[in-house]
């Protein structure tokens, strides 16, 4: 009967989220994990684990979430599912106080986690009675020499186990009042690019993971009398790097078996969100990106941790630029992403080594307030021009990891670093600028940073004429961009002293 019940409850959130409509204003990209062989092909491990979920909701509500399952999808299916249910089915409404919406989110995340937990009693309760059925010296014994009863209980262990193995971590954007809120639980990654009140573009990572490296998460562990040095040497809690988590029964109620986490005074792994907001969006003019741990940690093991959110957020902008559709924009980055991965591990350079295999990656984007590009218009009919990343990656350096040349030349508006700790989502409200934000030139170090902005009168582009141009006697037709003053700007920024005259770009 309590079976019964329990497919039922997942039966009516399936038909509960199908009604529930799209969000419009967001497009998600995403790729599935890839091991290389030793030829570069690759080739996928596991089905896709990842979950997403944008929709609309009532009273100008909107909700969006990344989920990184492993171990299998059925915690991040079950989650994303359980959580829109959890949050718009009329639990929040247009009256809540930032209070209101900060208790609601966090009853929402318990309430998905114990409604899971539900979900699988029996099969744990079965696993336990058969576990029980084995003899101890059963255990070492080659599986063919077994009885064949005593197989079929083992075959069926293992089909337990996978079904109540696993669990997820979760980045989740709420949207209401035009405020922004932040829960999250686990590694996932959430980035804010809006523009400031100077008319700069402003990179904001909101919260830290929740993983073996972060202090605050060590101190809440060391409380519990866990040695918090000993975590952060092995790196991993019951192999996972996150230290919060959905689901993953073997963690949340067989701790004391595990010996990192064994001298635990209580649960140590836990679904408790770390909630940020709300930060009024009035005027905002930008875009909002979630991404799950697969996507960041690819990017991070091809170029390095230094400059990756400023790089993300530049492959954004320059798909904007050039993209109709939201859709479109997120899957290109994916894209881009899994193919510097690609790239760096086949080239054999000092990086490679750290990109011999990615896992599942996804990346939601959220604009706010920020234009598409006009595909109606050509760039010398005044449409947008896409910006240029130029990724930068020097062996014996790693202050400086990224380039980026913006050829949008309409605006002013420069990309300058933000908060790559944690963060709170901060009250100011910036005045959205006459242009949508473009990237421009910059090399920035984790002590300093600094930016070049490129010229604004479009002198990078010389004027076609009414013709077209007509090959001289090579073939070739004349340039009709000019990256002289790029070169010149990354020479000088890069510390050089090189010219174009010294051997840098084409001559």
């Amino acid at each position: 009967m309590a079976a019964q019940r329990r497919n039922l409850m997942q039966s009516q959130h399936q038909s509960w989220t199908d009604d529930l409509p799209l969000c419009q204003m967001c497009g998600v990209g995403t790729a599935p994990n890839c091991v290389y062989g030793p030829d570069g092909k690759g080739t996928q491990s596991h089905p896709n684990e990842d979950g997403h979920l944008r929709f609309r909701g009532d009273d100008g509500c909107f909700l969006y979430g990344v989920f990184n399952g492993y171990d299998g999808s059925r915690v991040a299916n079950f989650a994303s599912q359980c959580l829109t249910a959890e949050l718009l089915l009329g639990q929040l409404n247009s009256g809540h106080t930032d209070n209101d919406v900060r208790r609601i989110l966090t009853q929402a995340f318990d309430v998905v986690e114990k409604s899971y937990f539900e979900t699988i009693d029996d099969a744990l309760a079965e696993k336990a009675n058969l576990s029980n059925y084995l003899l101890p010296h059963n255990e070492n014994v080659p599986f063919h020499q077994l009885s064949p009863q005593t197989q079929k209980v083992m075959e069926r262990l293992k089909e337990l186990e996978q079904e109540v193995s696993g669990g997820a971590t979760v980045a989740v954007a709420l949207i209401l009042n035009n405020k922004l809120y932040i829960a999250n639980v686990g590694t996932n990654r959430v980035l804010l690019c809006k523009s400031s009140s100077d008319g700069q573009n402003q990179v904001l990572q909101i919260g830290r993971p929740h993983s073996t490296d972060n202090e605050d998460e060590l101190q809440r562990l060391a409380a519990l009398g866990l040695d918090s040095a000993r975590i952060r040497q092995a790196g991993q809690i019951a192999g996972q790097s996150s230290s919060r988590r959905l689901g993953d029964y073997r963690v949340k109620f067989n701790y004391n078996e595990i010996d990192v986490l064994s001298a635990a005074k209580s649960k140590p792994v836990v679904a408790e969100p770390e909630i940020h907001g709300g930060q009024s969006l009035e005027g905002v003019t930008g875009f909002l990106l979630l991404m799950s741990e697969g996507l960041i940690n690819a990017l991070e093991s091809a170029h390095g941790p230094e400059q990756a959110n400023q790089e993300i957020v530049a492959m954004v902008a320059a798909e904007l630029a050039q993209q109709t559709s939201l859709e479109a924009v997120a899957q290109s980055v994916v894209d881009r992403v899994k193919r510097l991965h690609h790239d760096v591990f086949v080239s054999g350079r000092q990086r490679a080594t750290y990109c011999s295999r990615h896992e599942d990656m996804t990346l939601l984007i959220r604009t706010l307030n920020y234009p598409l590009a006009d595909a109606a218009l050509t760039p010398t009919q005044g449409g947008r021009i896409c910006p240029v990343s130029v990724p930068y990656s020097n062996s014996q350096s790693t202050s400086k990891t990224s380039v980026t040349l913006s050829l949008v030349m309409p605006s002013q508006s420069t990309l300058t670093n933000g908060t790559n700790t944690a963060s709170t989502l901060e009250e100011g409200t910036p005045t959205p600028g006459s242009q949508s934000p473009t990237a421009t030139l910059q090399s920035t170090n984790t002590q300093t940073q600094s930016s070049s902005s490129s010229s604004g009168d479009g002198s990078l582009f010389r004027q076609r004429g009414s013709q077209a141009a007509q090959p001289d006697e090579t073939g070739r037709v004349p340039p009709y961009v000019d990256f002289s003053q790029f070169y010149r700007l990354w020479g000088s920024d890069h510390g050089d002293g090189q010219s174009m005259q010294g051997g840098l770009g084409p001559q």
